[in-house]
């Protein structure tokens, strides 16, 4: 009877503890959507589009997506980029756009300041306006960090 009371305990806590740690990882993945204008931006490393709007407060107007490569001979920008806020940090991702379609998939792994711990995925694509949009989840490594 004890190794049966023993086992339904480990059942019950390890289904509360899996509940938990579904519940925690939902929690922690939220909605991005932001928006970029790139009137500075023609192609050459170093050139950046800056930030117009963001559901997020670690993402805010005026701050400055840098990139470090050109777009190859077919149209596709693949590029290590920098997401900068001038002061509070930074966070490091990577582009992965098709000029020709203006479709695109942009991650960030990490950074300094504001973004340590951040993370995020998002579809890039542009409206008929010209403004450039990130739309994806973002999230924060530690539970504190979080927006």
């Amino acid at each position: 009877m004890k190794r049966i009371l023993a086992l339904v305990l480990a059942v019950t806590a390890t289904g509360i503890v899996a509940t938990a740690g579904s519940a925690t990882a939902t929690k922690r993945s939220h909605a991005l959507h932001v928006t970029k204008e790139c009137g500075d931006y023609h192609g050459q490393v170093g050139e950046f589009c800056t930030i117009t709007s963001s559901n997020i407060s670690v993402i805010e107007p005026g701050m400055r997506v840098f990139y470090f490569a050109v777009p190859g001979p077919d149209g596709v920008l693949d590029s290590d980029i920098a997401l900068s806020s001038g002061h509070g940090g930074a966070t490091v991702g990577h582009v992965v756009l098709d000029l020709t379609t203006a479709q695109g998939r942009v991650t960030f792994s990490g950074g300094t300041g504001r973004f340590r711990g951040f993370r995020a995925k998002a579809r890039v694509s542009v409206d008929k306006d010209g403004v450039w949009h990130w739309d994806g989840t973002y999230g924060f490594s530690r539970r504190n960090d979080d927006d």
